[in-house]
């Protein structure tokens, strides 16, 4: 039949679904909605009734429903009267509601009506003028609540169900939700219902919502022989029927007659302890699985709720990309799809499966597997006996390893772990061969207990990706600082702020500067999440281009500053800037509204917070900048933060800056240990929400016999003073053994300085430290470069020896010219 719409009823189109040769199969039948309100007037009229009812919705609303509709027994105050409203004997059972809370008992019924030509104007003509007589079905349900609202009407063709001459009368008929299907009548409703009910609240409508959207469509089941589990009461006995056998009893009783049990009261007394028992089933797993987000914490959840409940074994695998926190690509899964097992669960002797099947290994299936089947389709796979030649294909997957003697002649049920419409997974469930075998209400169950667990475990997967993401982000941003740089040792720190926002705008970073020096630098974005994470890495590398030009602390937050006004009004944040000279021993700082940093002496173990001018944060403009010069004695530590690490909401930060005191001067016997001092003295007060960014810098400083600096003049003769003095003083360090190749860098740089500086003299410096740093300053600003020399060519050749020879090499531009640098390699100590 015609699938069709039906927009303004909520449910729209139902299914049918014959389960007999002799009936309708499986097609597209109208389904009408009717609201009646207490006054028993019409007050909603589905697309779906008019054309069961030939009415227009314009002529319904308002007017009685007895004018139009079968149920004028149904319309009156006494609930109780609805049960006992005469029921068709071809109706058959369950005739129960699917829709839940909000509504009470229901009434049911058949009736042949005139249906009225349409005139196109809406109005319904007289009876003896209708076309023909409609066979119709319906369904009433009393509306509970304090609104106007007082009868649901669902009303279908029964035509569309008339089996042929072959067939007995059907079993059973009743309005349902099917369950796992991609019907969209389901958002429809969700949308439509507290329409159609406006006198229910939010919650019951949310109520009525997410159960219906958890079983599927409306559908009609009409069954011969079985009974069709589509119904979330899954074949609930008939009220109606059952109370009037109950009666015909009593009454039998009353005059003297032998009473006789029927047998069909206790079939269903069974069939209602069946469903009963299956629905506690499927809640208690509900509450079981999903209690956190860690992926492999939740498939232990989902192996243990079914076993020994529902299974003996479950297998769970994933696909490769859901273990490993990665995306997929989309589409089916094909032979070359791999598989993880990530849990085996079973009621067996311990470690019968452990070596045949051990949890962690990877395979994919072939496509002649029902494994293969049940990915591919996306539907349970039920297998009731697995026979020897099922359990031989099977074990061919398994490289010397007879898994035949687990799995021959168990039942098993194979269902996919899916979400949104993505096979993320399969569970693989056997049963012992003296247990009942998997039968189609199995099916359904193990279907409905996989969309649960799909959609937990698709939560736990999203959340391990996007932690992933974030993890890697983050890595990507922070700098990898060395642990050692020319006269200091460094140590760092990171916290995210909250497990769910791995991503901040907190940063730190250490700079290699000209003559030996380093800069520290802290700073804080505003906010949180992907857009501070972006706005740091700005600021980060902007910091660290100015930081290359050598400008001082102050001129370097200046343009900062001036950065992030032309970025955006909304470029907010603090900046801690310090550059330490080991040579002259001393810091210069800057800040830019951030917390000051903590100076440990190493004379006596004092702790001291900096008193720094705070400046404004950057991005706020029009704010100058100070730089302030501290002395500082090697052994003495800079300790450098941002604020989350210090404020708690609800307390001072100056007693978090106290803390931050008194944890940075306790003894340490390494950096790491005295980060991890100070972490765990300040995070453990809680309420820490902000990102923590923490450096720590040991300031050793060079001794003055670790350098040696010499003013050379502008004259070519003094490359060869230069070769000279550099060889002396190698010598003298007892390094002859890099004595020739510095001798020759030195030569090619000295050589460059004297031949493009001006008037100041050339400064030439050597500095031992964990590796040799040879400057040259001279006072043009231009920087040189690599060039391609021919075999002509007299200039070109210089860098390139540089380049090959040192360990580094660099250039930089200073504030009186220029400053080119190459670092060599010192010969280990024996």
């Amino acid at each position: 039949m015609d699938r069709g719409t039906d927009s303004d009823a909520g449910p729209g189109r139902v299914t049918g679904t014959g389960a007999h040769a002799g009936y309708t199969t499986a097609g597209r039948v109208p389904l009408a909605v009717v609201v009646v309100d207490r006054d028993g007037l019409v007050s909603h009229w589905s697309t779906g009734a008019r054309r069961l009812f030939g009415v227009g919705k314009e002529s319904a609303i308002g007017r009685p429903a007895v004018d139009l509709l079968p149920v004028s027994g149904v319309l009156n105050d006494d609930v109780a009267a609805y049960a006992s409203y005469p029921v068709d004997d071809n109706l058959g059972p369950g005739l129960e509601s699917s829709l839940g809370g909000g509504l009470s008992c229901p009434a049911a019924g058949r009736a042949r009506l005139t249906v009225p030509e349409p005139d196109g104007t809406g109005v319904c003509p007289p009876a003896e003028g209708g076309r023909e007589r409609a066979d119709v079905l319906w369904w009433a349900y009393p509306l509970v609540g304090p609104g106007r609202e007082g009868l649901l009407v669902l009303a279908a063709d029964a035509d569309g169900l008339r089996p042929d001459p072959s067939g007995g009368p059907p079993e059973r008929i009743a309005p349902g939700f099917a369950l796992h299907t991609d019907f969209p009548g389901a958002d429809e409703l969700a949308r439509r219902l507290p329409e159609i009910l406006p006198s229910m609240s939010v919650e019951d409508s949310a109520r009525i919502v997410g159960q219906v959207l958890e079983l599927g469509y409306p559908v009609l089941e009409f069954s011969q022989n079985d009974r069709v589990p589509v119904t979330n009461d899954w074949g609930v006995p008939r009220r109606a029927e059952r109370r009037a056998r109950r009666e015909r009893a009593a009454r039998a009783a009353a005059n003297g007659e032998p009473l006789t049990a029927d047998p069909r009261d206790e079939t269903e007394d069974l069939e209602y302890a069946a469903v009963r028992e299956r629905l506690e089933f499927l809640n208690e797993v509900s509450s079981r699985i999903g209690t956190s987000l860690d992926l492999a914490r939740t498939v232990v959840e989902v192996s243990r709720a079914v076993v020994p409940r529902f299974t003996d074994v479950a297998g769970t695998y994933l696909r490769e990309q859901v273990v490993a926190g990665e995306g997929f690509p989309d589409g089916v899964p094909d032979t070359t799809t791999m598989w993880h097992r990530v849990a085996v669960e079973h009621t067996d002797e311990p470690g019968r499966w452990d070596d045949v099947v051990p949890v962690g290994e990877a395979m994919p299936f072939p496509a002649h597997t029902p494994f293969f089947q049940c990915m591919t389709s996306g539907e349970p796979v039920l297998v009731p006996r697995i026979s020897e030649e099922m359990g031989h294909a099977i074990a061919s997957q398994f490289e010397k390893r007879d898994i035949r003697p687990l799995i021959t002649g168990r039942s098993m049920l194979v269902v996919p772990l899916k979400a949104r419409n993505v096979v993320l997974g399969f569970m693989i469930l056997l049963r012992h061969p003296e247990r009942p075998v998997f039968n189609d209400m199995d099916r359904v169950t193990g279907a409905e207990l996989a969309a649960r667990a799909g959609l937990v475990l698709d939560n736990a997967r999203m959340y391990t990706f996007q932690e992933s993401v974030a993890e890697t982000l983050q890595d990507s941003m922070l700098p990898h600082i060395p642990p050692r740089m020319a006269g200091c040792d460094i140590a760092t720190r990171y916290l995210p702020g909250t497990l769910l926002g791995r991503v901040g705008g907190d940063w730190f970073d250490a700079v290699k500067l000209p003559g030996a020096r380093t800069a520290f630098v802290v700073g804080d974005v505003m906010g949180h999440g992907l857009n501070s994470a972006a706005m740091m890495g700005q600021l980060r590398t902007a910091v660290q281009t100015m930081a290359a030009l050598d400008l001082p602390p102050a001129q370097l937050l200046r343009n900062l500053d001036d950065l992030a006004q032309r970025l955006g009004d909304t470029y907010l944040a603090t900046c801690l800037y310090a550059v330490y000279d080991p040579i002259a021993r001393e810091l210069r700082l800057a800040n830019a509204g951030h917390i000051p940093p903590v100076l440990v002496r190493a004379a006596d173990g004092r702790s001291e917070l900096l008193d720094l001018p705070t400046g404004a944060p950057i991005g706020v403009g029009g704010v100058p900048f100070e730089a302030v010069r501290v002395r500082v004695a090697p052994g003495d530590r800079l300790v450098m933060c941002t604020d989350g690490l210090v404020e708690v909401r609800g307390e001072d930060i100056g007693v978090g800056l106290a803390t931050l005191c008194e944890s940075a001067a306790h003894p340490a016997a390494s950096m790491d240990d005295a980060c991890d001092t100070i972490i765990r003295a300040l995070n453990t007060r809680g309420g820490r929400k902000d990102d923590v960014a923490l450096l720590m810098a040991r300031l050793g400083g060079i001794e003055p016999e670790d350098v040696a600096e010499w003013r050379l003049p502008v004259d070519a003769r003094e490359v060869g003073h230069a070769r000279a003095v550099v060889r002396e003083q190698l010598h003298v360090w007892g390094l002859p053994g890099i004595a020739d190749t510095t001798e020759l860098m030195v030569s090619e740089l000295v050589t460059n300085a004297v031949r493009h500086s001006h008037r100041r003299p050339v400064e030439l410096r050597l500095v031992r430290g964990d590796t040799l740093l040879c400057e040259v300053d001279d006072d043009d600003h231009e920087l040189p470069t690599l060039l391609s020399a021919g075999p002509g060519d007299e200039a070109g050749r210089g860098l390139r020896v540089v380049s090959a020879l040192a360990r580094e090499w660099g250039t930089s531009r200073t504030a009186a010219g220029k400053t080119v640098w190459f670092e060599a390699t010192l010969p280990r100590r024996r």
